[in-house]
Protein backbone atom coordinates (compact mmCIF):
# COMPACT_ATOMS: atom_id res chain seq x y z
CA UNK A 1 0.00 0.00 0.00
CA UNK A 2 1.47 3.54 -1.02
CA UNK A 3 1.90 6.67 1.37
CA UNK A 4 -0.99 7.85 -0.83
CA UNK A 5 -3.09 5.12 0.12
CA UNK A 6 -3.51 3.68 -3.42
CA UNK A 7 -3.20 -0.24 -3.86
CA UNK A 8 -0.17 -1.58 -5.12
CA UNK A 9 0.01 -5.06 -6.54
CA UNK A 10 3.09 -7.10 -5.57
CA UNK A 11 4.16 -7.85 -8.99
CA UNK A 12 7.35 -10.23 -7.96
CA UNK A 13 6.46 -13.74 -8.65
CA UNK A 14 8.65 -17.02 -9.92
CA UNK A 15 8.89 -16.70 -13.35
CA UNK A 16 10.70 -20.02 -14.68
CA UNK A 17 8.56 -21.26 -17.76
CA UNK A 18 8.10 -24.83 -19.11
CA UNK A 19 8.93 -24.98 -22.37
CA UNK A 20 8.67 -27.80 -25.43
CA UNK A 21 11.80 -27.21 -26.46
CA UNK A 22 14.05 -27.29 -23.17
CA UNK A 23 15.62 -30.72 -22.67
CA UNK A 24 14.16 -33.44 -20.70
CA UNK A 25 14.52 -34.28 -17.37
CA UNK A 26 15.00 -31.55 -14.85
CA UNK A 27 15.61 -27.64 -15.41
CA UNK A 28 18.27 -25.74 -17.54
CA UNK A 29 19.73 -22.40 -15.66
CA UNK A 30 20.97 -21.70 -12.08
CA UNK A 31 18.91 -19.03 -10.70
CA UNK A 32 15.08 -19.22 -9.91
CA UNK A 33 12.79 -17.01 -12.23
CA UNK A 34 15.31 -17.70 -15.18
CA UNK A 35 15.16 -21.28 -14.79
CA UNK A 36 13.17 -23.25 -17.57
CA UNK A 37 11.70 -26.88 -17.72
CA UNK A 38 10.44 -29.59 -19.64
CA UNK A 39 6.73 -30.00 -21.35
CA UNK A 40 6.16 -33.40 -19.74
CA UNK A 41 3.01 -34.60 -19.88
CA UNK A 42 1.66 -35.99 -16.08
CA UNK A 43 4.74 -34.45 -14.06
CA UNK A 44 2.87 -30.92 -12.79
CA UNK A 45 0.06 -30.14 -10.87
CA UNK A 46 -1.97 -26.62 -11.67
CA UNK A 47 -2.98 -25.09 -8.35
CA UNK A 48 -5.56 -22.78 -8.07
CA UNK A 49 -8.79 -22.00 -6.53
CA UNK A 50 -12.56 -21.31 -8.25
CA UNK A 51 -12.75 -18.10 -6.01
CA UNK A 52 -9.56 -16.39 -7.51
CA UNK A 53 -10.04 -14.71 -10.85
CA UNK A 54 -5.99 -14.64 -11.70
CA UNK A 55 -6.17 -18.69 -11.15
CA UNK A 56 -9.40 -18.40 -13.25
CA UNK A 57 -8.07 -18.05 -16.25
CA UNK A 58 -5.84 -20.97 -16.19
CA UNK A 59 -8.58 -23.33 -15.35
CA UNK A 60 -10.22 -21.51 -18.41
CA UNK A 61 -7.85 -22.25 -20.80
CA UNK A 62 -6.38 -25.29 -19.64
CA UNK A 63 -10.44 -26.79 -20.54
CA UNK A 64 -10.05 -25.20 -23.44
CA UNK A 65 -7.01 -26.78 -24.58
CA UNK A 66 -7.65 -29.74 -23.22
CA UNK A 67 -4.74 -30.31 -21.54
CA UNK A 68 -7.02 -31.70 -18.39
CA UNK A 69 -5.20 -35.24 -18.77
CA UNK A 70 -1.65 -34.08 -19.59
CA UNK A 71 -1.71 -31.05 -16.21
CA UNK A 72 -4.06 -32.38 -13.16
CA UNK A 73 -5.78 -29.55 -10.86
CA UNK A 74 -5.54 -29.42 -7.24
CA UNK A 75 -8.95 -26.87 -5.63
CA UNK A 76 -7.86 -24.94 -3.22
CA UNK A 77 -10.70 -23.94 -0.65
CA UNK A 78 -11.90 -20.28 -1.21
CA UNK A 79 -11.10 -19.13 2.09
CA UNK A 80 -7.43 -19.22 3.70
CA UNK A 81 -5.83 -17.05 6.45
CA UNK A 82 -2.47 -14.85 6.23
CA UNK A 83 -0.46 -17.69 5.79
CA UNK A 84 -1.31 -20.08 2.61
CA UNK A 85 -4.03 -21.42 0.33
CA UNK A 86 -5.27 -24.86 1.97
CA UNK A 87 -6.90 -27.58 0.42
CA UNK A 88 -9.46 -28.07 2.73
CA UNK A 89 -12.09 -29.13 0.34
CA UNK A 90 -9.89 -32.16 -0.31
CA UNK A 91 -10.67 -35.35 2.09
CA UNK A 92 -9.00 -34.79 5.37
CA UNK A 93 -7.46 -31.34 4.18
CA UNK A 94 -4.77 -32.47 1.90
CA UNK A 95 -4.36 -32.39 -1.48
CA UNK A 96 -4.27 -36.10 -2.81
CA UNK A 97 -1.37 -36.14 -5.24
CA UNK A 98 0.65 -33.09 -3.82
CA UNK A 99 0.28 -34.90 0.15
CA UNK A 100 0.13 -30.88 1.10
CA UNK A 101 -2.34 -29.29 3.42
CA UNK A 102 -1.06 -25.66 2.85
CA UNK A 103 0.25 -24.39 -0.37
CA UNK A 104 2.46 -22.71 1.40
CA UNK A 105 4.78 -26.30 1.17
CA UNK A 106 4.87 -26.29 -2.31
CA UNK A 107 6.51 -23.22 -1.93
CA UNK A 108 8.56 -23.69 0.65
CA UNK A 109 9.97 -26.71 -1.10
CA UNK A 110 11.11 -24.47 -3.72
CA UNK A 111 12.58 -21.43 -1.49
CA UNK A 112 12.64 -22.04 2.29
CA UNK A 113 10.81 -19.57 4.25
CA UNK A 114 9.54 -17.85 0.74
CA UNK A 115 9.09 -14.40 1.43
CA UNK A 116 7.03 -13.14 -0.83
CA UNK A 117 2.80 -13.75 -1.79
CA UNK A 118 1.60 -17.76 -1.54
CA UNK A 119 -0.32 -17.29 -4.66
CA UNK A 120 -2.68 -19.22 -6.78
CA UNK A 121 -2.25 -20.11 -10.00
CA UNK A 122 0.99 -21.72 -9.16
CA UNK A 123 2.15 -24.82 -11.28
CA UNK A 124 3.96 -27.41 -9.13
CA UNK A 125 6.42 -30.48 -10.32
CA UNK A 126 5.17 -33.18 -8.94
CA UNK A 127 7.96 -35.37 -8.16
CA UNK A 128 9.54 -32.94 -5.98
CA UNK A 129 6.57 -31.19 -4.84
CA UNK A 130 8.31 -28.01 -5.65
CA UNK A 131 6.33 -24.88 -7.12
CA UNK A 132 7.95 -24.13 -10.65
CA UNK A 133 5.83 -21.13 -11.84
CA UNK A 134 3.05 -18.79 -9.92
CA UNK A 135 3.56 -16.11 -13.04
CA UNK A 136 -0.23 -16.09 -13.79
CA UNK A 137 0.43 -14.01 -17.01
CA UNK A 138 2.98 -16.27 -18.69
CA UNK A 139 0.99 -19.92 -17.31
CA UNK A 140 -1.36 -18.96 -19.89
CA UNK A 141 0.22 -18.08 -22.83
CA UNK A 142 2.95 -20.95 -22.39
CA UNK A 143 -0.04 -23.60 -22.47
CA UNK A 144 -1.33 -21.94 -25.77
CA UNK A 145 2.08 -21.76 -27.28
CA UNK A 146 4.26 -24.45 -25.28
CA UNK A 147 2.08 -27.25 -25.18
CA UNK A 148 0.09 -27.86 -28.38
CA UNK A 149 1.46 -31.31 -28.95
CA UNK A 150 -0.48 -32.31 -25.92
CA UNK A 151 -3.65 -30.56 -26.46
CA UNK A 152 -7.01 -32.24 -27.90
CA UNK A 153 -7.80 -32.28 -31.57
CA UNK A 154 -9.86 -28.86 -32.56
CA UNK A 155 -8.30 -26.86 -29.58
CA UNK A 156 -8.71 -23.43 -30.29
CA UNK A 157 -5.82 -21.34 -30.92
CA UNK A 158 -5.91 -18.38 -28.29
CA UNK A 159 -2.82 -16.34 -28.90
CA UNK A 160 -2.75 -16.45 -32.82
CA UNK A 161 0.20 -15.16 -33.82
CA UNK A 162 -1.22 -12.73 -36.03
CA UNK A 163 -2.97 -11.01 -33.50
CA UNK A 164 -0.89 -11.11 -31.11
CA UNK A 165 0.24 -7.19 -30.59
CA UNK A 166 -3.02 -6.37 -30.69
CA UNK A 167 -4.35 -8.69 -28.51
CA UNK A 168 -0.73 -8.21 -26.13
CA UNK A 169 -2.18 -4.31 -25.70
CA UNK A 170 -5.53 -5.24 -25.23
CA UNK A 171 -4.44 -6.92 -22.10
CA UNK A 172 -1.94 -4.76 -20.67
CA UNK A 173 -5.24 -2.36 -20.58
CA UNK A 174 -7.50 -4.86 -19.19
CA UNK A 175 -5.07 -6.07 -16.34
CA UNK A 176 -4.05 -2.31 -15.76
CA UNK A 177 -7.44 -0.68 -15.40
CA UNK A 178 -10.05 -3.47 -14.83
CA UNK A 179 -8.37 -7.18 -13.25
CA UNK A 180 -6.16 -4.87 -11.20
CA UNK A 181 -8.47 -1.95 -11.26
CA UNK A 182 -11.22 -3.42 -9.21
CA UNK A 183 -8.41 -3.81 -6.78
CA UNK A 184 -7.34 -0.54 -6.43
CA UNK A 185 -10.92 0.44 -5.73
CA UNK A 186 -11.70 -1.53 -3.26
CA UNK A 187 -8.36 -1.54 -1.69
CA UNK A 188 -7.79 2.22 -1.57
CA UNK A 189 -7.36 3.80 1.90
CA UNK A 190 -7.71 7.31 0.96
CA UNK A 191 -10.75 9.20 -0.66
CA UNK A 192 -8.23 10.77 -3.33
CA UNK A 193 -6.73 7.28 -3.99
CA UNK A 194 -10.07 5.67 -4.35
CA UNK A 195 -11.77 8.24 -6.48
CA UNK A 196 -8.68 7.98 -9.05
CA UNK A 197 -8.95 4.37 -9.20
CA UNK A 198 -13.25 4.60 -9.74
CA UNK A 199 -12.25 6.98 -12.87
CA UNK A 200 -9.93 4.97 -14.44
CA UNK A 201 -11.90 1.84 -14.00
CA UNK A 202 -14.85 3.43 -15.56
CA UNK A 203 -13.15 4.80 -18.42
CA UNK A 204 -11.50 1.44 -19.53
CA UNK A 205 -15.23 -0.06 -19.10
CA UNK A 206 -17.06 2.13 -20.79
CA UNK A 207 -13.95 1.92 -23.56
CA UNK A 208 -14.74 -1.94 -23.32
CA UNK A 209 -18.79 -1.24 -24.08
CA UNK A 210 -17.76 0.81 -26.88
CA UNK A 211 -15.25 -1.66 -27.84
CA UNK A 212 -17.84 -4.88 -28.04
CA UNK A 213 -20.57 -2.60 -29.48
CA UNK A 214 -19.49 -3.89 -33.04
CA UNK A 215 -17.63 -6.63 -32.60
CA UNK A 216 -18.45 -10.05 -31.09
CA UNK A 217 -14.70 -10.30 -29.29
CA UNK A 218 -11.87 -8.29 -28.10
CA UNK A 219 -9.36 -9.39 -30.68
CA UNK A 220 -10.17 -10.81 -34.37
CA UNK A 221 -12.92 -12.99 -34.59
CA UNK A 222 -12.68 -15.89 -32.58
CA UNK A 223 -12.00 -16.12 -28.47
CA UNK A 224 -8.86 -15.31 -27.64
CA UNK A 225 -6.68 -14.34 -24.59
CA UNK A 226 -7.41 -11.47 -24.45
CA UNK A 227 -11.29 -12.65 -23.54
CA UNK A 228 -9.98 -15.11 -21.15
CA UNK A 229 -8.42 -12.38 -19.03
CA UNK A 230 -11.56 -10.05 -19.09
CA UNK A 231 -14.36 -12.65 -18.58
CA UNK A 232 -12.83 -13.51 -14.33
CA UNK A 233 -13.48 -10.06 -13.67
CA UNK A 234 -16.85 -9.46 -15.12
CA UNK A 235 -17.95 -12.34 -13.92
CA UNK A 236 -17.18 -11.41 -10.28
CA UNK A 237 -17.92 -7.76 -10.58
CA UNK A 238 -22.16 -7.81 -9.96
CA UNK A 239 -21.48 -10.36 -7.08
CA UNK A 240 -18.54 -9.00 -5.56
CA UNK A 241 -17.19 -5.79 -7.16
CA UNK A 242 -19.63 -3.22 -7.47
CA UNK A 243 -20.82 -3.83 -3.49
CA UNK A 244 -17.40 -5.07 -1.57
CA UNK A 245 -15.01 -3.09 -3.95
CA UNK A 246 -17.60 -0.22 -4.21
CA UNK A 247 -17.11 -0.17 -8.01
CA UNK A 248 -20.68 0.79 -7.92
CA UNK A 249 -21.23 3.56 -10.85
CA UNK A 250 -23.04 0.62 -12.36
CA UNK A 251 -23.60 -3.26 -12.97
CA UNK A 252 -22.50 -5.14 -15.41
CA UNK A 253 -26.08 -6.31 -16.04
CA UNK A 254 -27.08 -2.40 -16.48
CA UNK A 255 -24.11 -2.09 -19.38
CA UNK A 256 -26.58 -3.63 -22.55
CA UNK A 257 -23.01 -4.27 -24.13
CA UNK A 258 -20.68 -5.89 -21.59
CA UNK A 259 -23.73 -7.32 -20.27
CA UNK A 260 -24.82 -9.39 -23.31
CA UNK A 261 -20.93 -10.22 -24.25
CA UNK A 262 -20.41 -11.29 -20.54
CA UNK A 263 -23.19 -13.64 -21.32
CA UNK A 264 -21.95 -14.75 -24.36
CA UNK A 265 -18.83 -16.05 -22.97
CA UNK A 266 -20.63 -17.31 -19.48
CA UNK A 267 -22.60 -20.07 -21.96
CA UNK A 268 -19.66 -21.07 -23.74
CA UNK A 269 -17.79 -24.18 -22.32
CA UNK A 270 -15.12 -23.26 -20.73
CA UNK A 271 -15.90 -20.27 -19.04
CA UNK A 272 -19.76 -20.32 -17.28
CA UNK A 273 -19.09 -24.10 -16.60
CA UNK A 274 -15.71 -23.33 -14.54
CA UNK A 275 -17.58 -20.61 -12.65
CA UNK A 276 -18.52 -20.63 -8.99
CA UNK A 277 -19.98 -18.38 -7.38
CA UNK A 278 -20.82 -19.36 -3.71
CA UNK A 279 -16.87 -19.99 -3.71
CA UNK A 280 -16.24 -16.30 -4.96
CA UNK A 281 -18.71 -14.95 -2.54
CA UNK A 282 -17.19 -16.70 0.08
CA UNK A 283 -13.99 -16.25 -0.68
CA UNK A 284 -14.08 -12.30 -0.84
CA UNK A 285 -16.87 -11.88 2.17
CA UNK A 286 -14.32 -13.78 4.57
CA UNK A 287 -11.39 -13.26 3.51
CA UNK A 288 -11.30 -9.24 3.22
CA UNK A 289 -11.87 -8.77 6.76
CA UNK A 290 -11.04 -5.35 6.82
CA UNK A 291 -13.45 -4.10 4.36
CA UNK A 292 -16.04 -6.67 5.61
CA UNK A 293 -15.82 -7.25 9.17
CA UNK A 294 -18.81 -9.06 10.27
CA UNK A 295 -17.77 -11.73 7.36
CA UNK A 296 -21.58 -11.96 6.33
CA UNK A 297 -21.73 -13.58 2.69
CA UNK A 298 -24.98 -11.85 1.20
CA UNK A 299 -27.07 -14.27 -0.91
CA UNK A 300 -27.72 -11.80 -4.10
CA UNK A 301 -27.21 -11.42 -6.80
CA UNK A 302 -30.03 -13.18 -9.12
CA UNK A 303 -28.02 -15.13 -11.33
CA UNK A 304 -31.04 -16.17 -13.89
CA UNK A 305 -30.14 -13.89 -16.08
CA UNK A 306 -27.16 -15.62 -17.28
CA UNK A 307 -28.61 -17.84 -19.25
CA UNK A 308 -31.20 -15.55 -21.57
CA UNK A 309 -30.47 -14.75 -24.78
CA UNK A 310 -27.24 -12.69 -25.88
CA UNK A 311 -27.58 -11.98 -29.43
CA UNK A 312 -23.82 -11.86 -29.59
CA UNK A 313 -24.68 -14.15 -32.71
CA UNK A 314 -25.61 -11.08 -35.09
CA UNK A 315 -22.16 -9.63 -34.94
CA UNK A 316 -20.72 -12.66 -36.46
CA UNK A 317 -17.70 -14.17 -35.30
CA UNK A 318 -16.50 -18.06 -34.99
CA UNK A 319 -15.94 -18.66 -31.02
CA UNK A 320 -13.11 -21.63 -32.04
CA UNK A 321 -11.76 -20.14 -35.39
CA UNK A 322 -11.05 -23.43 -37.03
CA UNK A 323 -11.40 -25.65 -34.04
CA UNK A 324 -14.06 -26.92 -32.05
CA UNK A 325 -15.35 -27.05 -28.52
CA UNK A 326 -14.36 -29.08 -25.53
CA UNK A 327 -16.07 -31.73 -24.41
CA UNK A 328 -18.14 -32.42 -21.36
CA UNK A 329 -16.07 -31.17 -17.88
CA UNK A 330 -14.20 -34.06 -16.40
CA UNK A 331 -16.45 -35.78 -13.38
CA UNK A 332 -14.19 -34.68 -10.58
CA UNK A 333 -13.87 -31.02 -12.00
CA UNK A 334 -17.71 -29.87 -12.48
CA UNK A 335 -18.33 -27.34 -10.48
CA UNK A 336 -20.85 -28.16 -7.70
CA UNK A 337 -24.63 -27.94 -7.87
CA UNK A 338 -25.98 -25.21 -6.98
CA UNK A 339 -22.86 -22.63 -7.53
CA UNK A 340 -23.60 -21.31 -10.65
CA UNK A 341 -26.91 -21.72 -12.90
CA UNK A 342 -25.35 -24.42 -15.49
CA UNK A 343 -25.11 -26.73 -12.33
CA UNK A 344 -28.30 -26.92 -10.82
CA UNK A 345 -30.54 -24.55 -8.55
CA UNK A 346 -29.49 -20.63 -8.92
CA UNK A 347 -26.69 -19.83 -6.50
CA UNK A 348 -28.03 -16.68 -6.57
Amino acid sequence: MADTGEFVRDARYITDRITADAPPGGPTGERIGEMVWPVQPGRYRLAAARACPWAHRTVIVRRLLGLEGVISLALAAPTHDERSWTFDLDPGGVDPVLGIHRLQQAYFARVPDYPLGITVPAVVDVPTGAVVTNDFARITLDFSSQWRAHQRPGAPDLYPEAHRDEIDEVSRRVYTEVNNGVYRCGFATSQDAYDAAYERLWTALDWLEERLATRRYLVGDTITEADVRLYPTLVRFDAVYHGHFKCNRQKIAELPVLWAYLRDLFQTPGFGDTTDFVQIKQHYYIVHTGINPTQVVPRGPDLAGFLTPHGRESLGGRPWGDGTPPGPVPSGERVPAGHNPLSGTDAG
